[in-house]
């Protein structure tokens, strides 16, 4: 099993910045990939980004369309925690963020594919 606990959620307004943060315990070493999702109120749970946890390709990340150039996820495996650096927050970034983690590689944009869950964090930006 693997635990993860997100923190520095919040209150910006839009323009503004906020890093999230997700630390890993437990089976560690089992993980593959680490990523963030979002769930706005009344919308399905979407992907925002991920990274490749270890390995050769470790340190690969892939961002969705909607946040590419204003968020940036990074890993520090030392502290088995991942970060979401979000700037230029917009009104629609606002909802709840998930930390998730992988243990193989599969699709990783499909929510299905992430065994292991934090509880959420939310954020909310004002206009």
């Amino acid at each position: 099993q693997v635990q993860l606990v997100e923190s520095g959620g919040g209150l910006v307004q839009a323009g503004g910045s906020l890093r999230l943060s997700c630390a890993a315990s437990g089976r560690t070493f089992s993980i593959y990939r680490m990523g963030w999702f979002r769930q706005a109120p009344g919308k399905a749970r979407e992907f925002v980004t991920t990274i490749r946890w270890s390995g050769d390709t470790g340190g690969t990340t892939y961002y969705a369309d909607s946040v590419k150039g204003r968020f940036t996820i990074s890993r520090d495996n030392a502290k088995n925690t991942v970060y979401l650096q979000m700037k230029s927050l917009k009104p629609e970034d606002t909802a709840v963020y998930y930390c998730a983690a992988s243990s193989a590689a599969r699709y990783l944009a499909d929510s299905r594919n992430y065994d292991y869950w934090g509880q959420g964090t939310q954020v909310t930006v004002s206009s």
